[in-house]
Formats: structure tokens, C-alpha cells, sequence
């Protein structure tokens, strides 16, 4: 799927890499008057949020819990993990389009550009899911060592969206609507996944349809973890797990395949 050359060939440009990284960071915040701490209030505040109106004002409760925050935990767990996915995939679709002049001015291993979005949302992740960390510990609801289960979970949702992004990213240089159909259709995508409701409140032919959703087994994955402490049923994540390896070999065979049509296009 990735050869050695091309892994040979990011190392020797990781200093484009990271930097990159920390130059999108830098300017996303560097005018801000509060700077990078924007990076911690934004998604502290939506984490209050969530808490304060969902598990006080509303008391909402999931089946078979009566943990008080048992229903924050369990949108908290599906929202921010679905938020990493449509970041990578929705920046992945463009990344050729916007990056043009990049491409035709300066010559730098292609694949050096979706390793720039897994970083850059992977950096993003960090400091939200850090902050959510902190929550769970201080509302004393912390899963334990169960989420280190987490990290395979994890790479998986990355491995599936940038596989899915770089197949969105090529198609959307010669057919400009794929980004605008994409965009329509991961809001249907969000709510056809169990995040803001439990699988248990569906009908068991709408729950039947589950199955062809790869996302379901994955945000199932991560709410077991941090709302019931419990490792995921792993056997459930390997259609998911196939399903993404094949949509990155076939991205990485139709970026290789296309990418001097691309420049063209572009």
C-alpha cells in the first residue's frame, strides 16, 4: 500500500511536514488576542455545554445507566471522534484544489499533503480529547486503562477517512460536484450514526441497516470505551478494518495513477 520509496521520500521532507503543521496552526490562532488558548476554550466551552444542558437541563439519560453524565459522555465520545473524521476527509477532498500552486510551483512528494491533514486534525484531536480526558477524571467517571483500547480504535477512523478523502480529493479535481454531493451527503451520514441517540431506541429494521454504515461500529467502539469502561467488541470493527484498507490501496493506486492528469487539470 505505501512503498518504501515513498516512505523514504516523506522522511526526507518530514521539515516540510511539520512545518506546514505548525504554520497552519500558528496562523489559525496567531492574530487572535488570546493566541493558541482559543485552541482550549472553544472546545472547553462545547464540552460545558453539552454537560450542562444535556445531563442537567434536560436530564437526559441512556438506557441502562443512571450515571448523571452517562448521555454527556456517550455525545461527547461520538461527536468529538466523528468531528476528526469529517475534518480529515472534508480537507482531504480539497486539499489538491487548494494546494494548485503548491503543486505546480514546487516539487514535493504529493502524499506529503494528506500526512499534513492526519497531523493537523490529529493536533486538533489532541487538545479537545485532552480537555475531555480531564472531564471524565473530574466528574470521577474516568474508564481506567481501558483507554489505551482507544489507540487501535483510533488509527482505524484515521486510516478509513484519509482513504475515503484521498479517493474524494483526486475525483474532485476532474468533477468539481463530488465535493458538493460529499458535503451533502456526511450530514445524512451523521445522523444514520448512533451519536446523539443510543441503537437501542431504533427500530430493529432501521437497526438492520446499520451494518452498511462503517462509521456505526466505530463511534460504537469508542462510546463502549469511555461511557461503559469496557474494551469494544473487536470482532465488529473488521468489516470496517478491510473496508479501509482497501479504500486507501485503491486511493494510493488512483492518486499514483492520476496525479500527472491532476497538475494538468488543476
Amino acid at each position: 500500500m505505501i512503498s518504501s520509496v515513498m516512505l523514504r521520500s516523506v522522511w526526507a521532507y518530514r521539515g516540510f511536514v511539520l512545518g506546514s503543521v505548525k504554520r497552519e496552526f500558528q496562523s489559525k490562532y496567531g492574530n487572535a488576542i488570546l493566541g493558541a488558548a482559543w485552541s482550549i476554550l472553544s472546545p472547553l466551552a462545547m464540552i460545558l455545554v453539552y454537560t450542562v444542558i444535556f445531563a442537567q437541563v434536560m436530564r437526559s439519560k441512556l438506557p441502562g445507566s443512571d450515571s448523571t453524565f452517562a448521555y454527556s459522555i456517550y455525545l461527547c465520545a461520538g461527536i468529538l471522534t466523528w468531528g476528526m473524521f469529517s475534518e480529515i476527509v472534508a480537507r482531504a477532498q480539497t486539499m489538491f484544489i487548494e494546494q494548485a500552486n503548491l503543486i505546480k510551483k514546487i516539487s514535493f512528494p504529493r502524499i506529503c499533503l494528506p500526512l499534513i491533514i492526519v497531523l493537523n486534525a490529529l493536533l486538533n484531536f489532541a487538545i479537545i480529547f485532552g480537555l475531555f480526558i480531564v472531564f471524565l477524571i473530574a466528574s470521577g467517571n474516568f474508564p481506567g486503562w481501558v483507554l489505551v483500547a482507544i489507540v487501535p480504535v483510533l488509527i482505524l477512523q484515521v486510516v478509513f477517512a484519509i482513504g475515503l478523502g484521498m479517493i474524494l480529493g483526486v475525483l474532485n479535481v476532474f468533477f468539481r460536484d463530488v465535493g458538493q454531493f460529499f458535503n451533502i451527503f456526511i450530514q445524512f451520514w451523521f445522523w444514520f450514526t448512533p451519536i446523539v441517540y443510543p441503537v437501542s431506541i431504533l427500530p430493529e429494521p432501521i437497526r438492520a441497516l446499520l451494518i452498511w454504515n462503517p462509521m456505526a461500529p466505530i463511534i460504537g467502539a469508542y462510546q463502549t470505551i469511555l461511557v461503559n469502561g469496557h474494551a469494544p467488541e473487536w470482532q465488529s470493527l473488521l468489516p470496517a478494518s478491510i473496508l479501509s484498507l482497501l479504500l486507501c490501496m485503491f486511493g494510493m493506486r488512483l492518486f499514483r495513477k492520476r496525479s500527472g492528469e491532476m497538475v494538468d487539470e488543476l
